[in-house]
């Protein structure tokens, strides 16, 4: 079938996206699900610093390629094998699942399943497939998503059903945001009830940490970032204190909580936040970093004080999530209103929109933005 999709052609664009054209809509080719696999229909698709990164060359990947990967759908058709979907179902996308029988996978952490990272490296469908092409040439798959498109063809294990009545544009930002940023908070950070938190970058995940820190009774929240309107933003979403990002940060967070946080978490995807972060951290603390910078990036690190205060530093991939577990719990807590995502939620747009979505982004006159396709 031939569908409308949002290209990736070039090598790398660092900014003025909208004026370079980073993406091209184009129409091209997709074919129908094989076995263990599924045809959607996509209904929103956040626009996320992961597809960003895709395009300014801080996450290198192979092109040309169709970009997107937190979305929500309906299932239009499934492949053979697949028994527990049915067209009609409302789902949302994973970029990061499960074989279910690699190693990590055996030990319920999907996040680090081998088999998905071989074939998303490659830009594969877990399946080991491609369903995209233009012109007779293939096109790759996005962590094997690629919803900046009207439809896409999914591995099954990259779809999770959506029971709950939350509409479209919301069950998109669960996809990636959520079980990132809360993910972090509740999966890898653990914290405790009248805990201390740092939450150091609010993009759509490190607002999603705030919220998740929130619902999970922290004592003090205390956000971190340049931008004053994102700060504004999570105090009004529940965080205690807001400090600005600039060299005298690490100083005001531990005065304002007595010596530093229980849990600080870097969310910004950059070395200078995840030593903020770290320099934030109380004694006998622990700092994560979900954050994806540059894979040539390096960080500075008092390996002393790792000793003798009994630092932990922990990475978080997708919020150390078993999606199938943890979505519909979060979709429950939102039904609550204990995680209430849509205040994160700034911008929805159409997909010739998507380019200067990709530019409010990178300035930081966006936090969450939506492509929607109803």
């Amino acid at each position: 079938m031939k569908i409308d999709a949002a290209v990736f052609e070039q090598e790398t664009i660092k900014s003025d996206f909208e004026k370079n054209k980073a993406l091209s809509l184009r129409e091209v080719d997709l074919e129908p699900p094989g076995r263990g696999e599924v045809l959607i229909r996509i209904a929103a698709a956040g626009v996320c610093h992961s597809d960003l990164s895709v395009i300014n060359g801080t996450r290198p990947r192979p092109v040309p390629m169709v970009l997107g990967h937190e979305a929500s759908g309906i299932v239009e058709e499934v492949g053979p094998g697949v028994e527990d979907l049915a067209p009609g179902d409302h789902v949302v996308c994973i970029f990061a699942p499960g074989c279910g029988t690699c190693l990590p996978c055996s030990e319920g952490r999907p996040a680090l399943c081998t088999r998905a990272a071989k074939h998303h490296g490659v830009g594969e469908l877990m399946t080991g497939h491609r369903r995209l092409s233009m012109d007779g040439q293939p096109v790759h798959h996005h962590v094997g998503v690629s919803a900046f498109a009207s439809h896409a063809v999914l591995a099954r294990q990259s779809l999770v059903k959506v029971e709950a009545d939350i509409p479209t544009h919301i069950s998109a930002l669960f996809s990636c945001a959520m079980l990132t940023g809360a993910g972090a908070v509740f999966n890898t950070a653990r914290i405790t009830p009248g805990s201390k938190v740092a939450v150091v970058g609010l993009g759509g995940v490190g607002l999603s940490a705030v919220l998740g820190a929130v619902a999970a009774g922290a004592g003090q929240v205390v956000v971190i970032d340049p931008f004053e309107s994102k700060l504004n933003t999570a105090m009004e979403m529940g965080a205690t204190h807001a400090v600005a990002s600039d060299e005298n940060t690490t100083e005001a967070v531990r005065d304002m909580t007595g010596g530093g946080v229980d849990f600080a978490i870097e969310l910004a995807g950059s070395v200078k936040a995840l030593e903020t972060a770290y320099d934030c951290t109380c004694r006998g603390g622990t700092t994560v970093t979900a954050g994806l910078p540059h894979p040539d990036a390096r960080m500075s690190l008092n390996a002393l004080k790792l000793v003798a205060e009994e630092r932990a530093l922990k990475g978080s991939y997708i919020g150390s999530c078993v999606p199938q577990r943890d979505l519909p719990r979060m979709f429950s807590l939102h039904q609550q209103g204990k995680l209430p995502v849509e205040k994160m939620l700034t911008h929805r747009l159409r997909l010739d929109q998507v380019n200067l979505a990709m530019d409010q982004l990178d300035n930081g006159t966006a936090i969450r933005q939506v492509i929607e396709f109803d």
